[in-house]
């Protein structure tokens, strides 16, 4: 009779049981950095968003006020804010992917 409730369904070994609370607490910790990850990628895509937007207006301002005597700052402004634009945008995705524990492209 003593076998009938020790049969290997109901054993648990070590392993088992800490892999268990192991990945209970992996998949908390993961969902914890995915929204602040999330956030702050969100918000650091949207203050890029807001520099690019501000660069390409004041650059357009520039050229239309000064004419083709001012189109060199004009575009200046707005190349430079492009690239900053462009490079928040790269690292707001690296901090997405973190906070979802992806690898990002190129590491190993």
């Amino acid at each position: 009779m003593s076998g009938l409730l020790n049969t290997d369904d109901t054993k648990k070994t070590a392993d088992q049981t800490t892999g268990g609370i192991t990945g209970g607490i992996s998949g908390a910790g993961k969902t914890v950095t995915s929204t602040l990850g999330n956030t702050l990628g969100g918000i650091a895509n949207t203050a890029g968003g807001v520099v690019g937007s501000a660069g390409r207006g004041l650059g357009d301002t520039v050229t239309s006020v000064a004419g083709e005597t001012g189109r060199p700052i004009g575009d200046g402004l707005k190349n430079l804010s492009g690239g900053i634009e462009k490079g928040v945008k790269d690292v707001s995705q690296g901090v997405k992917d973190t906070g979802e524990w992806k690898k990002s492209e190129g590491s190993s």
